[in-house]
C-alpha cells in the first residue's frame, strides 16, 4: 500500500515523506478548516440557507482537493475563496440583483471560460508575459492580507470609528489566547518542530475554549436545506448585469488563482495542469451551489509544513468528507485558533519584498500597489487590478513601452473596463 502511495505521488522524486505529506496535510486542513462555517455565513446574506451552504463548501471543497491531489500531485487546498464569496454575496446578489440560482450559472459560466484559457497556450503565456516584480508583489500582498486576517480574527486589531483601524483588547481571554498561541508556534516553528502550525492551532483552541467556556461555537441547521438551489431554472440570461458578473466573476477567479498558483507552488511545472484543475473546481462550485473554490492560500501552511506533493490535499479531502459528520466538534474550534499560523505565514511570503527592484519605480510602484492594495481592499483580484493597470502606464511614460507583453497590455485593458464596468453598475 505504502510503496503504491510512494509510486503515484512521488515521494522519493520530491524528496518527502509519508509521515511529513500526512502532517502537512492536517495542518492545512486545520488551518482552513474555518470555512465551513464561514463560507455559509457569508452566502447566507445572498438568501442561501446556512445547511445548504454548508453540505455545498464541504462536497467542492473535497472535489477541488481530489483534483489537486489525485490529478496534479501538489499539495494545494481548494476552498470557496473568502474574498470571492463576499463578491458573490453583496456585488452580484444585493448590488446587481441576481438571483441565487443566476449568481450559480454565473460561476458555472466563469468556469468554463476559465477553463478554456487554461487549455489554450494563452494559459502558460499570461504566466511567463507576468512581469516578476509583479508576482513577487502578488506573494508579498497574498502574506500581509493573511497577516491582517489573522490579526483580525485574533482580537489584536479591531475597527475604529475615527482611525478605522485601531489596537484590539488585548485584556481579552480571545486575544491573550491567541497572542500566547503565537508565541508557542513561532517558538516551535524557529526550533524546526514538526507539526508546530498544527499545535499552535490546538493550543489556541484549547486556551481560547478554557478562557471563554466554548462561547465562540456555531450553530448549524441542516433541517434548512434548500434543494432548489441545484436547479439552474427560470434563468433570465439577457440582463446586462448578468453578463458584467460572468466578465467580473472570469477576471477574478483567472487571475486570483495565477496569482495564488505561481506565489505557492513548490513546482511550477505543474503549474499548467493546476491551473486546468482550478477552472473544473470553479464550475463544480456552481453546480454544487456555492461560490468558486480557489486554490487557498493557507495551503502555504502546509507548504511550510514540508508538504511537496498530493498527499496534503488528499488528506484535506478525507477530513473534508468527514467533517459532515463531525459538525458539533469543528464548531467548537474558535475563529482566532488560525490566528498564529496566518500571521506566521505571512511573515513568510514577506521574504519574496527582497526580490522586487524598488529603485526602478517602473517595475517597484506597480508591485507596491498590489503588495498594499490586496490587503487594504480585501480582495487579491482588485489588489492585482491596481497593479496591472498602472504597470504598462508607468512603463509608456518612460518610453520602455516595447518591454511589455502584448498580453499585458490586454490583462490591463480588461482589468481597467472590469473597474469602470463594475463602478457604472454599483452607482
Amino acid at each position: 500500500m505504502l510503496q503504491k502511495l510512494n509510486e503515484h505521488f512521488q515521494l522519493a522524486e520530491n524528496k518527502t515523506t509519508f509521515k511529513t505529506e500526512v502532517m502537512a496535510g492536517f495542518t492545512s486542513f486545520f488551518t482552513c478548516a474555518y470555512i465551513i462555517l464561514a463560507n455559509p455565513l457569508i452566502l447566507k446574506d445572498a438568501g442561501i440557507p446556512l445547511g445548504a451552504s454548508v453540505i455545498a463548501t464541504i462536497v467542492a471543497s473535497v472535489i477541488g482537493c481530489l483534483l489537486m491531489a489525485l490529478w496534479v500531485n501538489a499539495p494545494i487546498i481548494m476552498i470557496p475563496g473568502m474574498g470571492v464569496n463576499a463578491f458573490f454575496s453583496y456585488t452580484m446578489v444585493q448590488s446587481l440583483g441576481l438571483s441565487v440560482q443566476q449568481g450559480m450559472l454565473v460561476i458555472v459560466l466563469s468556469g468554463l471560460f476559465f477553463f478554456i484559457v487554461s487549455m489554450s497556450s494563452y494559459g502558460h503565456k499570461i504566466l511567463e508575459s507576468v512581469p516578476t516584480s509583479l508576482k513577487h508583489g502578488i506573494t508579498v500582498g497574498i502574506g500581509l492580507f493573511l497577516t491582517f486576517i489573522g490579526l483580525q480574527k485574533g482580537g489584536i486589531i479591531q475597527s475604529s470609528e475615527t482611525t478605522m483601524l485601531a489596537l484590539g483588547q488585548l485584556n481579552s481571554p480571545v486575544t491573550v489566547s491567541t497572542i500566547v498561541g503565537i508565541i508557542i508556534t513561532l517558538i516551535l516553528f524557529v526550533r524546526n518542530i514538526k507539526g508546530s502550525l498544527l499545535i499552535g492551532i490546538v493550543v489556541t483552541s484549547v486556551m481560547t475554549i478554557a478562557l471563554t467556556d466554548g462561547k465562540h461555537s456555531s450553530i448549524v441547521d441542516f433541517q434548512t436545506s434548500n434543494n432548489n438551489l441545484f436547479q439552474l431554472s427560470e434563468l433570465n440570461l439577457l440582463q446586462i448585469p448578468f453578463w458584467i458578473a460572468v466578465f467580473s466573476m472570469t477576471m477574478i477567479v483567472l487571475f486570483e488563482n495565477m496569482g495564488l498558483l505561481s506565489g505557492m507552488l513548490p513546482d511550477m511545472k505543474k503549474f499548467p495542469r493546476a491551473y486546468k484543475a482550478v477552472a473544473i473546481s470553479t464550475i463544480a462550485s456552481g453546480v454544487v451551489g456555492t461560490s468558486p473554490t480557489i486554490a487557498s492560500a493557507e495551503s502555504a501552511a502546509g507548504i511550510s509544513e514540508g508538504g511537496r506533493t498530493g498527499i496534503p490535499a488528499f488528506v484535506a479531502a478525507i477530513l473534508f468528507g468527514l467533517s459532515i459528520f463531525a459538525m458539533p466538534l469543528i464548531q467548537l474550534i474558535p475563529g482566532n485558533a488560525v490566528a498564529p499560523v496566518l500571521i506566521l505565514i505571512g511573515a513568510l511570503m514577506m521574504s519574496s519584498v527582497k526580490d522586487i527592484p524598488f529603485h526602478d519605480l517602473s517595475e517597484g510602484f506597480p508591485a507596491f500597489l498590489i503588495i498594499i492594495c490586496i490587503p487594504m481592499t480585501s480582495s487579491i483580484a482588485d489588489g492585482l487590478a491596481f497593479g496591472f493597470i498602472v504597470y504598462p502606464i508607468v512603463k509608456i511614460a518612460i518610453g520602455k513601452w516595447k518591454q511589455v507583453s502584448p498580453l499585458i497590455y490586454v490583462i490591463s485593458t480588461l482589468f481597467l473596463l472590469n473597474v469602470v464596468a463594475s463602478a457604472l453598475l454599483l452607482h
